[in-house]
């Protein structure tokens, strides 16, 4: 058992790097057919959405249960999460290749090689960490998707946790979801932190726990209602993370999404 585990996770990373050398030029593809009828670049980001999608189930000891609903309607959400590792990435875009958003991610993501051309081409936006300037730019390019019905995600405590603990949220993406009108949706992921430790590509066995919960409507908040609009998220995905119990642990992949 102890021999098959690097064997099997040799392999999975031969086909993530494969499939990475071949995804992002059949997004370009695709965005170059669709581009005239699809401004918000929704077909080529859920096409490209499928290659994360994929890594996450590539490794079979880890073990992934999705759970909750994505919300009726068609109204566009600002989503967040609580973020615990790189990880996090690859396990949420099991929902947002069936819902677009765009992520709001820092701009050292967008120069990996192959990986950060595929976030560009899938029209997400990039963010500069400690520039102001980046900052309202970026701002500025998702209150414009959430105005043309396209949602957004953004990590609110705008860092990896180091330890899986829940950090402080940033006010940005409620300021933002306050201004456009658009409801939150959060979104609580548990375990991801075993599978994928800061600090390096390496993986390791675990069960994560991914839960969309109730939005969080913004309807009537002023300013004012910036912060109690985070401590409420804050506080229902704190609740969700208290409720899950994932254990690291050898097991076999289990996609279980509850649509």
């Amino acid at each position: 058992m102890r021999l098959a585990v690097p064997v099997v996770a040799a392999l999975a990373y031969t086909l993530s790097l494969i499939a990475l050398a071949v995804w992002p030029p059949l997004t370009l593809l695709v965005l170059l057919v669709t581009r005239p009828f699809d401004p918000n670049r929704s077909i080529a980001g859920q096409f490209y959405r499928i290659l994360p999608a994929l890594w996450s189930r590539s490794f079979p000891f880890w073990r992934i249960r999705i759970e909750g609903r994505w919300p009726s309607g068609r109204g566009p959400y600002v989503v967040v999460a609580n973020h615990q590792s790189f990880l996090d990435i690859f396990v949420l875009c099991n929902i947002n290749m069936r819902h677009e958003w765009k992520w709001v991610a820092k701009r050292e993501l967008f120069r990996i090689p192959m990986f950060g051309w595929g976030l560009s081409l899938a029209g997400d936006i990039s963010l500069d960490r400690g520039d102001a300037a980046s900052a309202i730019a970026a701002i500025d390019k998702a209150r414009r998707y959430l105005k043309s019905g396209m949602s957004v995600m953004i990590f609110p405590e705008g860092t990896r946790s180091k330890d899986g603990k829940l950090l402080p949220f940033k006010t940005g993406a409620f300021k933002l979801a306050i201004e456009t009108g658009v409801p939150v949706l959060p979104i609580a992921v548990s375990g991801s932190a075993h599978g994928m430790p800061r600090g390096g590509p390496w993986v390791r066995p675990t069960r994560i726990t991914v839960q969309i919960l109730e939005p969080v409507p913004t309807a009537g908040l002023g300013r004012r209602g910036v912060r109690t609009l985070s401590d409420t998220v804050r506080r229902r995905i704190a609740r969700a993370l208290e409720q899950s119990e994932p254990a690291a642990g050898l097991q076999e992949v289990v996609l279980e999404t509850h649509r």
